[in-house]
């Protein structure tokens, strides 16, 4: 289990000990996407959907998803989260909805988890708005594109 810091040397695993580490600025956004028949796509940019603003909603579910990550992951530490942005944007290529989130904090751990879980979230808020009509939505592509802060340095997906 060599270089993977959430299991101790007998394969248990364990939060890591993030007491010596150097408490820094740390940033991170992750991106993913849910896909959605035509019809459906075409109710949330009218605005015409029965349980309301879908993309306001779903930013504000996404932000407390954030929040809430350590509650969700059990070995995430819970962190000083300072700015969380979810920005959902329509897209009709795909059909559906992109979604950015973008964490900040300043500690000695990252904020990955708390991105890609705002990412989740704001997309399982989308696609419980409007499952009724639209069951065969497709939720995917979720990926850290950012990371920065720390001893490791910044990582950019390519």
């Amino acid at each position: 289990m060599s270089g993977l810091t959430h299991f101790d040397a007998k394969g248990d695993a364990h939060m890591v000990d993030v007491s010596d580490k150097a408490v820094t600025s740390r940033i991170a956004t992750a991106a993913g996407w849910i896909r959605m028949a035509d019809t459906t796509y075409q109710m949330i940019a009218d605005g015409t959907a029965k349980k309301g603003d879908v993309l306001g909603v779903a930013r504000l579910a996404g932000i407390m998803g954030a929040k809430k990550t350590p509650d969700l992951i059990p070995l995430c530490h819970p962190l000083p989260v300072t700015k969380v942005s979810v920005d959902l944007t329509l897209d009709p290529d795909l059909p559906g909805v992109r979604v950015e989130a973008t964490v900040k904090t300043t500690g000695q751990t990252g904020v990955e988890m708390e991105a890609l879980t705002a990412v989740s979230t704001a997309s399982l808020t989308v696609y419980d708005m409007i499952k009724a009509v639209d069951k065969a939505m497709e939720i995917g592509g979720i990926h850290v594109t950012l990371k920065d802060g720390g001893k490791s340095g910044r990582y950019t997906a390519t």
